[in-house]
Parts: structure tokens; sequence; C-alpha cells
């Protein structure tokens, strides 16, 4: 039986990291809240890393993968994303933070424990591992506690805009013949896609002096697109480790505009063009 005759429904194509090179687990997909927007997105988790999903579709298109025949030509490609935006927000909300008072210590339990999103419950390590960076971290016995710390979150995101500042640069060569407060608000917009306004953007913002209309107009400017949860990507050979879990929010993300391949043409009529010509010639 061919490879394509076993699978049990519609496949699709998605380029993500190599497992030979970065480690031995499976890739799993799971469904988490985006930190700017709220809306169910999907995931792709391999070797203890988050990977976010970008869609990639051109007018007319199809996959030739091996013997098989692709009819759906969308892409899909997975890129790192640091765990720190995606779990921001819930450590902010359990740490019930008041104007006089920083807010309470609280187990990762508890914490990740989000009722319309199990797929926490499958990230422990990667939590733990990622969030001592912006938390003071408390240990009783063989327990620890967690509590965000301000000032760590925003250290943390000032050593973001630096390295996106610096890959900007790099990428672009535009980008240093423009004013360098300009560079700095594009390096600032590009990590408002991940945070809320309040308190984090803002809080960089005034951090930096930027006027956060204008950053946040910029962030705003993505484009909202179908995202790996959709009933496309679900049933790609990848195996979604919530697959059995009721979804009560179509995912979306923000990502760039879906580039359309224009001009194209029909592939049966690229054919019936070239036959043509051969009749022609003989």
């Amino acid at each position: 039986m061919a490879w394509w005759e076993a699978a049990d429904s519609e496949i699709r194509v998605l380029i993500a990291p190599d497992q030979s090179t970065v480690g031995s687990s499976a890739g799993h997909l799971v469904s988490l809240c985006h930190p700017k927007s709220g809306i169910s997105t999907t995931y792709l988790l391999v070797n203890e890393g988050l990977q976010e999903l970008h869609w990639y579709k051109q007018s007319y298109g199809s996959w030739f993968l091996g013997d098989y025949v692709c009819e759906d030509g969308s892409l899909y490609t997975a890129t790192p994303i640091d765990p720190v935006f995606i779990f921001l927000p819930l450590f902010e909300e359990a740490r019930l933070k008041k104007v006089d008072d920083p807010g309470k210590f609280r187990q990762l339990d508890e914490i990740t424990f989000v009722d319309s999103y199990p797929g926490y419950q499958h990230l422990p390590s990667v939590v733990e591992k990622s969030m001592h960076v912006v938390c003071e971290v408390k240990e009783v016995g063989s327990m620890k506690f967690f509590r965000l710390d301000d000032t760590k979150v925003l250290a943390w995101l000032c050593h973001k805009v630096r390295q996106l500042k610096q890959t900007l640069l790099m990428l672009d060569k535009n980008y240093a013949a423009q004013d360098e407060s300009q560079t700095l608000a594009d390096a600032v917009s590009i990590l408002g896609e991940y945070l809320k306004d309040e308190p984090w953007l803002k809080l960089l913002c005034n951090h930096l002096r930027l006027n956060i209309e204008d950053v946040s107009k910029k962030a705003s400017g993505a484009d909202v697109i179908p995202s790996a949860a959709d009933n496309a990507l679900n049933s790609s050979p990848i195996q979604d480790e919530a697959a059995g879990e009721k979804k009560t929010t179509k995912a979306v993300k923000q990502a760039k505009k879906v580039k359309l391949e224009k001009d194209s043409r029909n592939i049966k009529e690229m054919f019936a063009r070239a036959t043509r010509s051969r009749a022609k010639e003989t």
C-alpha cells in the first residue's frame, strides 16, 4: 500500500525542523491562546521548543510528492518563537497584581491551567525553562513558585529590541539609511505583534520614549489569516496531540499578507498549448 493510501484524511505540506538534526521526539500540534489577539492559534511543539506556523497560498498550485499529486498547493512553514511571548499573558493574569501589591507567587500547574486550552498542560518543562528570565522564583522544599517581575520583563523586552534592530540592519540595507529612531520603532512594532498594549507595549514604549499609538498602528497592520488549527492543517501527517478535543473557536493568527501568484494558468492549458505546438512543428 502506498503511503498516501494509508492517510485517513487530506494531505498538506508543512516545512518543519528536521528531527535528525534537532532531536528525536515527534512533533505535535498544540492549540494555545495567541498572546496579542487572544484567539486560539496552533503551534508546533517539537523537542521542548515551540514553533509558530505561517501559511502561504498561490492562486493555482499543487504539490508533486513522489507519485502522488497533492491538490492543495498551500504551504505551511514552522519557525521558532520565544515561549516567553506565549506565556506572558498567563503569568500576568495569575499574579493578581494591584497598584500597591506586586502580586502573588503561584505554582506552574496553577498558572498554566486554562480550561479551554488543555494544550498548556503539555508544556511544563517548556514553561519552567523559559520563564525564569522574567520571573522571581521561590523554592519551598521540592516546590517552585513563580511571580512575574516587571523589571525583568522590561529588561528582556529591551534585549529583544536590540537583537531585532541588529537583524533588520543585516537583512535590509535600507534600514541603515533611515533614521535610527525609525528603525527602533519598526523593531518595537514587530514585537508588538506578540504583546498586548497594556501593560507591556506601553511599558516598553515609555521606556524607549516612543509613541505607542504609532507603534500599535504598525503592529496591527498584519492581516489575519487561517492558522494551522484550521481543518486544512489539522489533517496533515503530524498528529495533533489534542485532536480529540473540541475546538470552539476557529483559530487564526497574525501574519504577513498572503502572497497570491498573478497571471497563473491552468496546468491543463499549459499541456494543451505544448501539444498544439508539437502538432504544428510536424
